[in-house]
């Protein structure tokens, strides 16, 4: 099996926990907080998402799913258009209280999609090539795509948290 294939694996999971996350989710339980600063449901979904499109399209040089597919103009989020979430305030998360399980979800799948598109172009050696400058050492395709991974198991793990508290108290 080729490192690759372990990652479009990986994504794949992310993707499927995504899914039941989001599956017959409530409004409410959408926008429930565990304390009145914890992140919701729908903002961790969102910004989860916008990463994973953020940084693999700059990874790839090619436009993000946000802007070329239309989402950013879907969501409709008082944000600029770059941002994805990291530093939000406990106001700026709450301004995802509006969106929709089916929302999140098909912006998530036009992500993964175009993840599964990206990953599926690769060879093993591409992986050695370097993609951010900024950092010492430099950030290679390999570690920007397990980081973004990392990031993504967390959140989505802590959305799935969130839902299992939000639906013992509703």
């Amino acid at each position: 099996m080729r490192a690759v294939d372990v990652l479009i694996d990986a994504y794949g999971r992310v993707h499927e926990n995504v899914d039941r996350v989001l599956d017959h989710v409530t409004p409410q339980v959408l926008k429930a907080r565990v304390d009145p600063d914890a992140n919701t449901i729908a903002w961790l979904i969102w910004h989860m998402t916008r990463v994973q499109d953020d940084h693999l399209a700059s990874a790839f040089s090619t436009e993000q799913v946000w802007t070329s597919q239309g989402w950013y103009d879907k969501f409709a989020l008082p944000y600029g258009v770059a941002e994805h979430g990291y530093g939000h305030t406990t106001q700026q998360v709450g301004e995802c209280d509006k969106l929709s399980a089916d929302l999140l979800r098909g912006y998530h799948e036009a992500t993964w999609k175009k993840t599964v598109e990206l990953l599926g172009t690769l060879t093993d050696e591409d992986l050695d090539r370097v993609v951010d400058t900024r950092w010492t050492p430099p950030v290679t395709l390999s570690v920007r795509l397990v980081s973004v991974l990392n990031d993504s198991f967390q959140h989505v793990g802590q959305a799935a948290f969130v839902r299992g508290v939000a639906e013992r108290v509703s």
